[in-house]
């Protein structure tokens, strides 16, 4: 058993054994494949990573960044998925790290009850029934520290707050709540920040070489370089909604997806539309070269048991070949995989649909295709909600080959919002969702 997971107490999950970094290991059993006509998409394979304690996993990347991690285990890798190149090998990374929302006074407070937790690039494989960690990398500044994932500024985003929220922590201009990730082909990476929203580019040891964001965020402190070089209208970006998906086209250029329609022009109006928007960006230029609106489908047509439209999110994006994407539209429960072509006439940057003073905004428009913009067209490929055997909040998705594709999870690192989260010790009440890569067989090629 390691040490460090000496005197903690577990009721829904085991402990795992062994700690060094190349063959961080965990293992679960696997669910049984699904029976499935050959015209019905079906789980093949399921992996599950076991436990790991958190303070044991973040101080083996950066000594003495986690003094007590209250119980938690390493979860929330499930943020993206990136092949690796080996057969059952990928690249995930981990979001901002535990958090969560209590209710003080009527107002919902979010928690960082492990503040000192700094994302991770974290490869894995998936080995028989488990998913084991092979190798994982701190996302560090340009001195070397990590960057927490603590909110970025007073105002703009959630004030953070200790895990039983009565204490206020401090703000971070270095802090990254990140989502989506791709490996480059010079080993460098690119994720995509839900707090800018932001682009950033790391080096393959995770030192942050710069952050791309919107034109006037005014981000100031931070110890890398930020550059805005984004359009201005994304400072409209709902919180906790901004950038999730990337993806990388052969080129070598970037496609960024915003989790949700922008308050545009105000919250009412972000959380009733249907239509969000991707990006175009060029690595080279180091510019967006592009923009383009995508509509979702209606919140009951994409989950049956949901009526709110501002459930609808985009968590993952995925290149199949030239300008051809998957576009997962998600709600917490499941999920539904479109397939887009980035026409180059549906190219909406720098019209008035970035003008945050144009009304009705494109968030507002009920048609957007009525009114002349240039929706992308999109063609179902599956809705996992009909597929047995799936995870709720499918949130990374890989293509393994041409009919297969692995998903992954983002369990929240076990956490779950409320004062009941922890005992009155302050260790957490364990959630018991595990995270899980499950291999997915289509009934047709992409």
């Amino acid at each position: 058993m390691s040490p460090y997971a000496t005197g903690r107490r577990r009721v829904h999950r085991s402990v795992a054994a062994g700690v060094p970094l190349a063959v961080l290991a965990a293992l679960v059993a696997a669910a049984p494949a699904a029976d499935a006509s050959s015209t019905d998409a079906y789980v093949t394979h399921t992996a599950t990573l076991g436990d790991l304690p958190l303070g044991a996993f973040s101080n083996a990347l950066l000594p003495g960044t986690v003094d007590d991690d209250r119980g938690v285990d390493l979860g929330g890798i499930g943020s993206d998925l990136y092949p690796a190149g080996r057969k059952g090998e990928f690249w995930s990374v981990t979001d901002r790290g535990p958090n969560g929302q209590i209710k003080v006074n009527g107002t919902k407070r979010r928690t960082f009850p492990v503040p000192g937790f700094d994302p991770a690039i974290v490869k894995i494989r998936v080995s028989g029934d488990s998913v084991q960690v092979l190798d994982a990398i701190p996302i560090t500044t340009s001195s070397g520290k990590p960057v927490t994932g603590l909110s970025n500024q007073q105002g703009r985003d959630e004030a953070p707050y200790s895990y039983d929220a009565q204490q206020p922590l401090s703000y971070n201009p270095n802090g990254l709540d990140t989502e989506g990730i791709v490996r480059a082909a010079d080993n460098s990476f690119w994720l995509v920040d839900e707090y800018g929203p932001s682009l950033v580019h790391v080096s393959a040891r995770g030192k942050v070489l710069a952050r791309y964001v919107p034109k006037g965020l005014n981000l100031t402190g931070a110890d890398y370089p930020v550059v805005e070089a984004l359009p201005s209208v994304l400072l409209h970006r709902k919180i906790n909604r901004g950038f999730e998906g990337l993806a990388q086209l052969p080129g070598g250029d970037l496609v960024l997806a915003v989790q949700s329609p922008l308050s545009l022009p105000d919250a009412d109006a972000g959380g009733a539309s249907r239509t969000t928007r991707l990006l175009r960006f060029s690595p080279k230029k180091k510019a967006v070269t592009a923009e383009y609106a995508y509509r979702f489908d209606p919140v009951n047509v994409v989950d049956p048991s949901e009526d709110d439209t501002s459930e609808l999110k985009i968590s993952s994006v995925v290149a199949v070949g030239g300008d051809r994407l998957l576009v997962e539209e998600r709600t917490d429960k499941t999920a539904r995989l479109q397939l887009v072509r980035l026409d180059c006439e549906a190219n909406i940057l720098g019209g008035p649909w970035d003008d945050d003073t144009t009304s009705p905004s494109l968030e507002q428009l009920d048609d957007p295709a009525a009114s002349g913009v240039p929706v992308l067209p999109k063609r179902l490929v599956v809705d996992l909600g009909t597929v047995a055997g799936l995870p709720g909040k499918i949130e990374g998705i890989a293509r393994v080959d041409h009919r297969t594709l692995a998903v992954i999870n983002d369990n929240d690192f076990g956490m779950t919002d409320g004062a009941g989260a922890f005992d009155v010790q302050g260790r957490l009440v364990d959630s018991g969702v595990e995270t899980t890569v499950t291999y997915v067989r289509l009934p047709r090629g992409i």
